[in-house]
């Protein structure tokens, strides 16, 4: 198979100018640190959480060492504490007295025959990757629906296609599209988007680390491309979710996917 190389940079166009974002799990070099920098790029300001704090603030001091203290800031967050979810949306208020855009990206994988997966197991990824998109989910609408926003949700292709050893990831990126599709539908009378993206595989140094050599090679070779997404090619579909120019979409799922059908 011929690889399609990795397209130049896009540099940013202001699409995002003046507007107030939240981003989940967007410390380090996956798809949310990636959505921070393209929203930044694009003129926004940015509150961005992780669960981990070292390397949330790491990341916290690079941005704003790139775009400026008073473009970014952060707050660990742990999206199965609704107490914790709730400070992280009204220190996004009270820092820049609006919420315009909320990109839900955490989750959490992990591989497992069903046969042996432990309640454990399924309820943690569930837990994070499902529930904490519900609460974060219903702590934006809350304080959107004065004002207006976008809530951009990360899911998967997985939540359509059949993949071995993911029975509780693939249950739970189904379920992100469903509250999303659910959750545009409600709040369309706010008028507030819910949309969503749904990657099949942007590699960055985390998930290397989590995932064998041996499956990387094995879904690499279904895109069409032959390799896989840069997490900022995602990050520029969430960037579009989140701009004027999708003014009209809500309650869909953007698969951002080279696979063979």
């Amino acid at each position: 198979m011929t690889t399609v190389e990795v397209p130049t940079y896009v540099p940013g166009h202001g699409l995002l100018r003046g507007r107030t974002a939240v981003i989940t799990a967007a410390a380090g070099a996956g798809i949310g640190g990636a959505t921070a920098r393209r929203f930044l790029e694009e003129g926004a300001r940015v509150l961005i959480s992780d669960a981990h704090a070292r390397r949330l603030k790491e990341c916290e001091a690079e941005l704003a060492g790139e775009f400026g203290a008073e473009s970014v800031a952060a707050l660990p967050c742990d999206v199965t504490d609704e107490t914790r979810v709730r400070a992280l949306f009204d220190a996004a208020v009270s820092e820049h007295g609006r919420l315009d855009v909320v990109v839900n990206n955490a989750g959490l994988g992990g591989t497992s025959p069903l046969v042996d997966m432990t309640d454990e197991q399924w309820s943690k990824v569930l837990d994070v990757t499902l529930n904490g998109t519900f609460r974060c989910t219903r702590a934006a609408l809350r304080r959107m629906r004065e004002t207006g926003g976008v809530i951009v949700n990360n899911a998967s292709v997985v939540g359509w296609r059949a993949q071995a050893g993911q029975a509780h990831y693939a249950a739970a990126k189904a379920g992100v599209m469903a509250l999303t599709r659910c959750a545009a539908i409600e709040a369309a009378e706010y008028g507030v988007r819910v949309n969503a993206v749904s990657p099949s595989l942007a590699v960055h140094p985390h998930l290397a680390k989590v995932t064998t050599p041996e499956l990387l090679e094995e879904l690499t070779a279904r895109e069409a491309f032959g390799r896989y997404a840069e997490p900022w090619e995602v990050a520029n579909v969430i960037v579009f979710l989140a701009s004027d120019y999708s003014s009209y979409m809500t309650g869909e799922i953007v698969s951002v996917s080279s696979q063979h059908a």
